[in-house]
C-alpha cells in the first residue's frame, strides 16, 4: 500500500510570543533580516521560544537512474558508486562542509547501480540496481516506489529517534536533474524547455535534448496509464517519472514533518523531492528551511512556487547537500541570536519608544 501521512501544521500558539521575543531583542524592529524568519520558524516547529539546532545531520541518498542511456548526462553511470565512495572517505563537498560543521553525514543506497562494501557511514537499503529507462517503460513498480519512500521513513525515524533535531538532506544519482525536471514538469504543468537545465555542465544541444527525451518520456507514460499527467496520484507519478533517491528523499522529508521535526532542502533535486512530497501530504512545506537558489534553470521557478525565500544565492549547482551544510551555520546564528542576544530591558537599553 502506497504510504500515506498525518502532519499536523506547526500551531500558531505560540506566534505572538515569538514575535515579542524576537522584536525586543536589542536591534531595530525587523534588523537581523531572514535570520528572524528563520528563527520564527524554527520557534513553531518546535513550540519553544528557545529553539534549538544543535544536533543536526546530513542524509544523502544515492541511486542510478535508466534513463542515462538515453544520453541525457555528460558523466557515465560509474561516477554515482565512484561519488558514494568519495562520500564514504571523506572526499566530497558535503563531506568536507559537515566535518567543519561538526555535522555528522550519513549516505544511503537506495538505488545504485553496483554492489557496495559495507561502511559505518552507509545505509544498505538498496531497493534495485537502477531504476529503468522511463523513457521506454515505468521507472518502477508499484512496490518498488513504496520501499523507496519508506527508505526515506526508516532513516528519518533512525536520526529523530537518536535526539537528531534538525535533518538536512542531499542526493547523489548521475542524470537526476533529468529526472527531477521530468516530475516537475508532472507536478505543475510547465513545459520540459522550461524545466530542463544544464545539470553536470551540459551545452544548450544537450539541454534541448534533455528536453526532448522529457517529453518523449511523459508522452509515454500518458499513453500507458491512460491519464494526462496533471490527473496522476503522487503513486503513478512516482512509478512512471520517479527516482529512488528522490522519493527516499520526499519519505525522510514526510517523517520528519509527521514528527514535528525541521529539515532544510538543499538545491533543485531536493527541492522536487518535496514538490512530490507536498504531492502526498500539503503540510509538509511548514517544515522546510530553504537553504539556496541554485544555478540550475528551474530551480528559481520552483522557489517562487513553494513562496520560499532562501537562506543563500552563490551560484551552486553541485548538488548532493552541499547547499544546505553551507547555510547550516546560518541556521544556527538564527537560534543563537533568538536565545542569547540580550533584549532591551536587559541589557537597559532604551527601545525605540
Amino acid at each position: 500500500m502506497f504510504p500515506t501521512f498525518t502532519i499536523q501544521a506547526p500551531s500558531s500558539s505560540i506566534e505572538s510570543a515569538l514575535q515579542q521575543k524576537i522584536d525586543n531583542k536589542t536591534k531595530p524592529l525587523g534588523a537581523l533580516g531572514e535570520l528572524e524568519s528563520i528563527a520564527f520558524q524554527l520557534g513553531k516547529i518546535q513550540n519553544s521560544i528557545t529553539p534549538d539546532v544543535s544536533k543536526a545531520k546530513m542524509i544523502v541518498f544515492a541511486a542510478d537512474h535508466g534513463v542515462v542511456a538515453q544520453g541525457i548526462s555528460l558523466f557515465p553511470q560509474e561516477v554515482t558508486p565512484q561519488m558514494v565512495m568519495n562520500f564514504l572517505l571523506g572526499g566530497a563537498a558535503v563531506s568536507v562542509f559537515c566535518d567543519q560543521h561538526n555535522v555528522p553525514l550519513r549516505v544511503v543506497d537506495v538505488g545504485v547501480n553496483a554492489k557496495l562494501d559495507e561502511h559505518p557511514l552507509l545505509g544498505a537499503r538498496k531497493v534495485a540496481f537502477s531504476s529503468k529507462d522511463f523513457s521506454q517503460e515505468a521507472a518502477m513498480t508499484s512496490a518498488e516506489a513504496v520501499q523507496a519512500i519508506q527508505a526515506g521513513v526508516y532513516e528519518a525515524n533512525l536520526a529523530i529517534d537518536d535526539g537528531v533535531n534538525l535533518l538536512m538532506f542531499g542526493e547523489m544519482g548521475i542524470g537526476n536533474t533529468c529526472v527531477s525536471s521530468c516530475m516537475m514538469t508532472a507536478l505543475i504543468g510547465i513545459s520540459a524547455a522550461d524545466s530542463a537545465g544544464r545539470g553536470t555542465g551540459l551545452d544548450p544541444a544537450g539541454v534541448s535534448h534533455k528536453a526532448s527525451i522529457i517529453e518523449q518520456s511523459l508522452q509515454r507514460a500518458e499513453q500507458a496509464t491512460g491519464q494526462a499527467m496533471t490527473d496522476w496520484n503522487a503513486q503513478t507519478l512516482a512509478e512512471q517519472v520517479g527516482g529512488f533517491e528522490i522519493l527516499a528523499m520526499a519519505g525522510a522529508m514526510l517523517q520528519s514533518a509527521e514528527r514535528q521535526t525541521a529539515f532544510v532542502v538543499d538545491g533543485f533535486i531536493c527541492s522536487v523531492a518535496l514538490l512530490f512530497a507536498q504531492k502526498v501530504e500539503p503540510n509538509v512545506r511548514e517544515f522546510a528551511v530553504f537553504a539556496h537558489q541554485s544555478n540550475e534553470k528551474a530551480h528559481k521557478t520552483l522557489l517562487e512556487h513553494f513562496n520560499a525565500e532562501p537562506i543563500l544565492s552563490l551560484d551552486l549547482r553541485l548538488g548532493e547537500g552541499s547547499g544546505a551544510i553551507l547555510a547550516y551555520p546560518l541556521i544556527q546564528s538564527a537560534c543563537v541570536f533568538l536565545n542569547k542576544m540580550a533584549s532591551f530591558k536587559s541589557a537597559g537599553v532604551s527601545d525605540s519608544q
